[in-house]
């Protein structure tokens, strides 16, 4: 199976214009923007063809080519990461039988996640769509509930069936389970992490689709497959002592920053 990663980046955020440039201090106090390791972050999964940043923003564009990345210039048109992936499919190196979209702002997407989603779709060819879930620490959940208390629209949860099959996302918590959990306690909720492996085809069709209600109401790009039909598989992955967050705002920079002066990060 020959495997690429898309990053897509836009300049244009409405919760946090320019969030690609953002600059973000590791473990060793050096600054690199957020796009810069979100690349870095993809190129160390291994077996991967080739890694490209898909971007409609000259600034972006001249940025990441000056740290080496692949950059395909995609249409301003792309409404978001899933749109933009299928724009830069054709000016990938070759055609490839699976795209992974490693979202700009995921900085913190160990190696492992990412080959997991790719490895499960080899052995799942029912499915076209597929996506990774971390289940929540108490740390986590508690993050969450944070976030919706202070009106912020922070990480999103996902909820899928026995078999993996995705029921629903969502930027609320669900399963709503109406308290906090203790430091030894599990708790039933699962985060999604932002990232998404597809067969062209599946590609193909989704940007022949319109913008769904449910997509639009909760601003998640995934709601599109379930919208019309397609299932989408959540492949459960281990954080093995790491700790995942998305930079969504701009408060998520110093969570993200004391994340990976934890884990060691530079």
């Amino acid at each position: 199976m020959r495997a690429a990663i898309i990053i897509p980046a836009r300049y244009k955020s409405s919760r946090f214009p320019g969030k690609p440039l953002q600059a973000l201090k590791g473990a060793d106090g050096v600054a690199k923007t957020l796009i810069q390791r979100s690349w870095e972050a993809a190129m160390a999964a291994s077996g991967f063809a080739e890694v490209a940043v898909a971007t409609d923003d000259d600034r972006i564009a001249e940025h990441a080519r000056g740290f080496g990345a692949a950059v395909i210039m995609t249409p301003e048109s792309c409404r978001n990461g899933t749109e933009r992936c299928a724009a830069a499919l054709p000016g990938l190196a070759a055609a490839p039988d699976l795209v992974v979209n490693l979202q700009g702002d995921a900085p913190l997407t160990p190696p492992w996640f990412v080959e997991a989603l790719r490895d499960a779709m080899a052995a799942s060819p029912e499915f076209d769509v597929a996506t990774p879930v971390l289940r929540c620490d108490a740390e986590a959940h508690a993050a969450f509930l944070e976030d919706r208390a202070a009106g912020r629209v922070g990480g999103t949860t996902a909820v899928f069936d026995r078999a993996g099959r995705a029921l629903y996302f969502s930027k609320e918590v669900i399963p709503y389970t109406g308290r906090t959990f203790g430091e030894e306690e599990t708790p039933p909720v699962f985060h999604h992490v932002g990232c998404y492996a597809y067969r062209p085809a599946a590609l193909a069709a989704y940007s022949g689709w319109p913008e769904g209600e449910l997509e639009r109401w909760e601003g998640l790009e995934q709601l599109r497959f379930l919208e019309n039909g397609t299932p989408l598989k959540c492949v459960e992955v281990e954080a093995r002592g790491r700790v995942f967050w998305e930079v969504n705002n701009p408060q998520d920079v110093p969570r993200v920053e004391a994340a990976m002066a934890r884990a060691g990060l530079s």
